[in-house]
């Protein structure tokens, strides 16, 4: 409970560096870090959910992943990777890697076979998402912060290579 300030930082901190040039302004400049403490408060005292953190070396979160089995997931032996998010400064240091390690670990431990993740198109991240094996289930159109986008759902249909993969490194 203690990671969910630190948590909900990066997480505002990182919807508006990613999503500069994909959602208005006016939207990222209103969220708010006491908003998204109160979300990450609710969402680690979930027993359902997982979450990870990333610290700099002065103990400071830079980065967090999440997931568990949202309730619109009906696949069996599935799970969904809800967030992941690094600050722009730490990113490209292999924290991503390590977090969905961590992550994809529980995940096998749970009996997840498949897992998915829903990233928007213009979110650079979905390449990271795509360089760990991750393929393109389907896109769909959402409306976000008063803008159309296209949400793009990735699937792993088998996370054993990648846990494979992972546990030579």
């Amino acid at each position: 409970m203690a990671d969910a300030e630190g948590i909900a930082i990066v997480h505002v901190d990182c919807w508006r560096t990613t999503y500069k040039d994909i959602m208005p302004s006016d939207f990222l400049d209103n969220l708010s870090y006491g908003q998204r403490k109160e979300l990450w408060k609710n969402n680690i005292s979930n027993d359902e959910n997982y979450v990870y953190v990333a610290e700099n070396n002065e103990g400071k979160i830079v980065g967090f992943i999440s997931g568990g089995k949202r309730e619109k997931n009906k696949v069996e032996a599935s799970g969904d990777l809800t967030a992941i998010y690094i600050l722009e400064n730490f990113q490209t240091m292999g924290l991503g890697k390590k977090l969905i390690k961590e992550l994809f670990f529980n995940f096998d431990e749970l009996g997840f076979k498949t897992i998915f993740v829903e990233v928007l198109e213009d979110n650079k991240s979905r390449y990271f998402y795509e360089a760990f094996g991750a393929e393109l289930l389907k896109a769909e159109k959402i409306k976000m912060a008063g803008s159309d986008l296209n949400l793009l759902v990735y699937e792993w249909k088998d996370i054993s290579p990648v846990l494979l993969r992972m546990s030579f490194r």
